[in-house]
């Protein structure tokens, strides 16, 4: 059942995407060039994504367990740090670059474009190098 349901978000997730044009990147970089010839139209997206959002998360918070059995685990950080710092500029940057984010992009692929593939491909990459650093950085961490 777990699959099923996962299935089922997963498309209702990337029919949205697709919808809304967040999938596109020159309407992503349009959003993004303040400067430029600015297209609000993803402002809105965000905007009613956050506010599902925000009704959606003080809902499960109040639940022990999800609709499908399993035990609740939301985040507990809340602590703004220098990597969160630098990853949020590091996101942001290659979103602006790229005009993909990793949710646009993998439901790009089943377009087959160019762009996205090269895009799904340099952050298969960047995930591997971030864990390949983790895990050095744990080392050097871990008492001898």
């Amino acid at each position: 059942m777990h699959i099923v349901m996962a299935a089922i978000v997963g498309l209702v997730f990337g029919i949205g995407l697709i919808v809304s044009g967040m999938t596109n990147p020159a309407k992503v970089q349009g959003f993004l060039d303040l400067a430029g010839n600015w297209d609000p139209s993803l402002a809105f997206v965000m905007g009613g994504a956050i506010l599902v959002g925000l009704f959606a998360f003080r809902a499960a918070g109040k639940r022990k367990r999800s609709l499908l059995g399993d035990a609740m685990c939301l985040p507990t950080a809340t602590r703004i740090d220098r990597r969160l710092v630098l990853g949020s500029l590091a996101f942001g940057a290659g979103w602006g670059l790229a005009g993909f984010c990793p949710g646009p992009a993998l439901a790009s692929l089943a377009t087959g474009g160019g762009k996205a593939i090269v895009f799904t491909g340099a952050m298969l990459a960047g995930m591997v190098v971030f864990e390949v650093l983790e895990r050095a950085r744990a080392a050097v961490r871990r008492p001898a």
